[in-house]
């Protein structure tokens, strides 16, 4: 006789790549490490199993949490135009001393920064070297 097992993990989005944390056996406990984690989603995972202990089928449903903020993951990216050497930042002056660096020990080349977003992918900051003062 077949039986449905279930259980809850904490997760950041809908998408097919998203961060997962879990398992744990409570709806409960999976929103409270949501919450923690700023995850917006928690998913419950069914999976029916049959008679010699086999998955026969895996069922997924995401609950939107409500009033979860979600986080903003935000990577910024530096590369030489010039040689191409590249470094990433979580932060915008650790960006510019990098550029700054590079840029003095190497007197011909021009660093380029992207911003990277989940939501906007990568993208190019054009005039970030004049909005620094």
């Amino acid at each position: 006789m077949a039986y449905t097992e279930t259980f809850w993990m904490a997760c950041d989005s809908t998408e097919q790549l998203r961060a997962e944390y879990g398992p744990f056996h409570t709806r409960g406990e999976a929103e409270l490490e949501a919450r923690k984690l700023g995850f917006c989603y928690v998913l419950r995972y069914e999976h029916v199993i049959g008679e010699k202990d086999e998955i026969q089928e895996v069922r997924c449903i995401f609950i939107e949490l409500a009033s979860v903020a979600p986080r903003m993951y935000r990577k910024l990216h530096t590369r030489c135009a010039t040689c191409g050497e590249s470094a990433v930042h979580e932060e915008n002056w650790r960006a510019e001393v990098w550029a700054d660096i590079h840029e003095f020990e190497h007197s011909r080349h021009r660093v380029r920064l992207f911003e990277q977003t989940r939501s906007e992918g990568l993208k190019e900051v054009g005039d970030w070297r004049e909005n620094c003062a």
